[in-house]
């Protein structure tokens, strides 16, 4: 619950900030002046992406999140008995003996989303986040691809 509650008060914080520099950026542009101008429309963009990151950054938080539930539901959610570290994280070499055969299910399955959530749990657990973001990402593709 921590953790989504710091996720709120950063996207609070963020769309503040982006709506602070939309502002400025308006300013810059009624400024008339070429360099106010240019400055402004670079200042405009900025938010744009801003936002567009933060929207998917959200979206993908959601579906992860539902596609966690959903395994735990099934009762397939892996690393429920990895021994823990005081801050909750697993012990990176006893997530790293369970990674293997999140692999392999993959390497049988590549259509199976359930193998790929699990395979994202696994190298998540192993302190991997940028494969671990990559194969969750591909679950949600998998999952949300109609049969």
């Amino acid at each position: 619950m921590k953790g989504k509650i710091a996720v709120v008060v950063m996207a609070v914080l963020l769309v503040f900030y982006l709506v602070l520099a939309g502002v400025r950026a308006v300013a810059f542009i009624q400024s008339g002046e070429p360099v106010g101008i240019a400055i402004g429309l670079a200042l405009l963009i900025l938010p744009l992406i801003g936002f567009w990151a933060l929207a998917r950054e959200v979206a993908f938080g959601i579906r992860s999140e539902r596609l966690v539930r959903q395994l735990d539901d099934l009762g397939e959610l892996p690393g429920t008995d990895l021994p823990m570290r005081p801050s909750g994280r697993p012990y990176r070499d006893a997530a790293d003996e369970q990674f293997p055969a999140a692999q392999a299910a993959v390497e049988a399955e590549p259509e199976n989303w359930h193998a790929w959530l699990r395979l994202g749990l696994a190298y998540d657990a192993s302190g991997d986040r940028k494969r671990a973001r990559g194969a969750i990402r591909t679950a949600i593709a998998l999952e949300r691809t109609p049969k």
